[in-house]
């Protein structure tokens, strides 16, 4: 077994966690603005969060962090998720309002990997700097914390490469510049470009800006955290199509914004992926659409409207909801289950098996078929006119295997636990895809507060394996990593 290197993985944990206390220092204005019932738990927990990674930092800040390897970079992304979640769960549990670090470590790790599964059975019953705080880990985490450190800290140098492949989401992952760093950057341009048009949007629609700003970060992130008990439910039709739009621009693959700001719009939104995520969401949505006009007497807007959202919602991971799809027909709610395991497009802040996967997979059984029919022909598997390697072949496969084999394991671990089998499968393809709601009892109007810690700590596991793409997180637990 050859060495590994740890000062430099402590070194980066500390000063993420820095960053973390200072991320969670802007939470004490509103909670000053706002009666200031939660102030000294979350200023507390800032000052701990921060404190913990300047003493992590400054015990070892001559060490030279550039020296990061494969497995050190592979060991920090899955890491720091556990420890940031950990350290931000803080906030909740010293304030009292979740008195169980169980609850509030799952609530916390729901945010930071965009997941939205919540335990809190009345929302609006926390303070509003709390609320703030649950709805920023998800922003922080939509397009990974490992991008924003190196967006802002361009000192990671090589190290933050190794990372950055480590997290980012997609069968191949796609750089705007020879600089991971300009490249990070570019990506958290987009990323809070998005989310401030969406808050000028919702509150030309009457939001407040408290609100509007907990909605942008639970859209644009793909997260699903509302500071409301009925999430979007009682807002106006135009606030909701605002947020289905913006649900939809969050599970399109980032890059292609940047080529569209090119003037490149053909080259944009031409490619395969995008056409079929479009199309899955359009045909989805005016299929139970139909299906609630005729079988629930919605009207035909009111329909549309709702079978749009939810669908949109679902596809891209995001969580929020409009309607409860539990009370839809059973074949409604079934083609909703079956969507929890696609996912957006590669590249997105949605979670998810992703569209290109699909893709790639329906494309290499077409090439299988033709092969059987042609034995002597030389066959690939192309997408948009290139073809792609027997590694991205092989990464789709494995990463669909792993995804159901751990979606059936994770099943039975909860059915153990005492959910019925629908509930457990619900609860554990939405962990996994961070999606959030899941079926019956943990559904768009249920929530998880009612599950035993085996089960909660058995999905704050599968939040962070689906958010790393399962390999990141299982390739530590393999020897043959660790070796020379």
């Amino acid at each position: 077994m050859s060495s590994l290197k740890i000062k430099p993985v402590l070194k980066v944990i500390g000063v993420l966690l820095m960053i973390e206390g200072l991320f969670m220092a802007t939470a004490i204005p509103f909670s000053i603005h706002f009666g200031g019932i939660d102030l000294i738990s979350i200023a507390v927990s800032s000052f701990i969060t921060f404190a913990a990674g300047l003493i992590i930092w400054f015990l070892i800040r001559k060490y030279d962090q550039r020296d990061i390897g494969r497995r050190e970079g592979y060991l920090i992304v899955s890491l720091i998720w556990v420890i940031m979640s950990a350290f931000g769960a803080l906030p909740f549990y010293l304030s009292g309002y979740i008195s169980n670090f169980t609850n509030a470590y799952f609530e916390t790790i729901s945010g930071f990997t965009t997941t939205g599964a919540s335990i809190l059975t009345d929302i609006e019953a926390l303070p509003k700097g709390l609320l703030y705080w649950r709805s920023l880990t998800h922003w922080i985490g939509g397009m990974g914390i490992i991008v924003l450190s190196i967006a802002i800290l361009p000192f990671l140098g090589f190290g933050g490469q190794q990372m950055f492949w480590a997290e980012v989401p997609g069968p191949d992952k796609e750089k705007l510049h020879p600089r991971i760093s300009v490249t990070a950057r570019r990506l958290w341009g987009i990323y809070g470009f998005l989310t401030f048009l969406m808050i000028i949007l919702l509150m030309l629609g009457h939001m407040s800006f408290y609100e509007a700003l907990c909605h942008s970060f639970g859209a644009v992130s793909s997260g699903g955290f509302s500071p409301k008990n009925n999430s979007i439910v009682g807002y106006s039709p135009y606030i909701q199509y605002v947020v289905i739009v913006f649900m939809f621009l969050a599970g399109t693959n980032f890059s292609l914004f940047y080529i569209a700001s090119k003037g490149n719009f053909k080259k944009a939104f031409s490619g395969v992926e995008f056409r079929v995520y479009g199309l899955l969401i359009m045909l989805a949505s005016l299929f139970i659409a139909g299906i609630l006009i005729v079988k629930s007497g919605y009207g035909i807007e009111q329909a549309f409207r709702s079978s749009l959202f939810e669908v949109t919602s679902t596809v891209t991971c995001t969580g929020y909801a409009t309607d409860d799809y539990m009370l839809w027909p059973q074949y409604a709610w079934f083609i909703v289950f079956l969507l929890m395991f696609s996912g957006g497009m590669a590249g997105s802040t949605a979670g998810g098996i992703k569209i290109i996967r699909h893709i790639l997979l329906f494309k290499n059984v077409a090439m299988a078929f033709n092969k059987h029919r042609h034995p002597m022909a030389v066959l690939n598997v192309r997408v948009d006119g290139k073809t792609q390697g027997e590694r991205i072949i092989h990464n789709v496969l494995g990463i669909f295997v792993l995804y159901i084999i751990t979606f059936a394991i994770g099943s039975l671990i909860l059915t153990a636990t005492g959910l019925n089998i629908p509930t457990s499968m619900g609860s554990v393809v939405s962990c996994m895809g961070g999606i959030g709601p899941g079926l019956y009892s943990t559904g768009p109007v249920g929530n998880y507060a009612h599950l035993n810690d085996i089960a909660k700590w058995t999905l704050s596991f599968l939040m962070l394996l689906g958010r790393l793409e399962l390999f990141s997180l299982y390739i530590l637990f393999m020897a043959s990593f660790w070796k020379k």
